[in-house]
């Protein structure tokens, strides 16, 4: 009968228990503070953001499936809305919502360093600036950079937020802010939800009445960036500008 017992309990799946019942090493908070945080996969940290799981599974079983409904990709986690989230069965609004927010504030804890102190010298730098800002979004936005004389960042605008084809560009604006700034030279840049990294008709038609309009002031436009997941065009790199 020992035996038989043993046999048996020793090919428990841990899902199957609550976190209070594994043990104290394998527990995500436990664990966070035992062994640190890069000790950590991608589902226990989901799993210390939802706090719980549900009555059949635990809290990391919860956040397995959540990065499975996301093909197991934070990138593509972190499109999702609250509502697409709570249609996961466990999920809420609460959970979802903390979700959402978490994933925000990783986009823009890769962004927060201090804009003065950026320095700008080429397409790539640029990038690095504006990726943690639109890789991921399902919608389209549209972002401008301020620089100085050393080309380093001394303020950057959202102008604009679309939808998945495209967004509304106010020269006027661009060009206010920048006067606000004292800019010398600004770089624009917008992400292609789709992944296509080329340029349309308007995208071109917008930089080039941009740099004749900034010039009028002696402000330089740089650089135009279309930013993907992974990637980036650049219209200076190109010959386009």
């Amino acid at each position: 009968m020992s035996a038989a017992f043993f046999c048996v309990t020793g090919n428990i799946n841990m899902d199957t228990l609550s976190i209070k019942q594994w043990a104290v090493n394998d527990r995500p908070r436990e664990k966070l503070n035992s062994k640190g945080v890069k000790s950590l996969s991608d589902a226990e940290l989901i799993a210390i953001l939802l706090g719980s799981g549900t009555r059949d599974i635990s809290a990391v079983e919860l956040a397995r499936q959540i990065l499975s409904s996301a093909d197991n990709n934070l990138t593509l986690l972190g499109r999702k809305a609250v509502s697409e989230l709570k249609i996961i069965k466990g999920i809420g609004e609460a959970k979802a919502v903390c979700i959402v927010a978490a994933m925000e504030l990783g986009r823009r804890l890769r962004n927060s360093g201090t804009p003065d102190k950026i320095q700008v010298t080429s397409s790539r730098d640029a990038c690095d600036y504006f990726h943690p800002l639109l890789a991921g979004l399902s919608h389209e936005e549209f972002w401008v950079i301020y620089l100085n004389r050393s080309n380093r960042i001394i303020g950057d605008y959202k102008l604009s937020q679309g939808g998945i084809v495209g967004t509304v560009i106010d020269l006027k604006l661009i060009l206010k802010r920048a006067l606000e700034f004292l800019a010398s030279s600004l770089i624009i840049c917008h992400n292609h939800p789709s992944g296509n990294l080329q340029p349309s008709e308007n995208d071109r038609k917008i930089t080039e009445k941009l740099k004749i309009a900034a010039g009028q002031m002696d402000i330089k436009l740089l650089d135009h960036l279309i930013v993907a997941d992974n990637s980036y065009f650049s219209f200076a790199d190109e010959g386009l500008l």
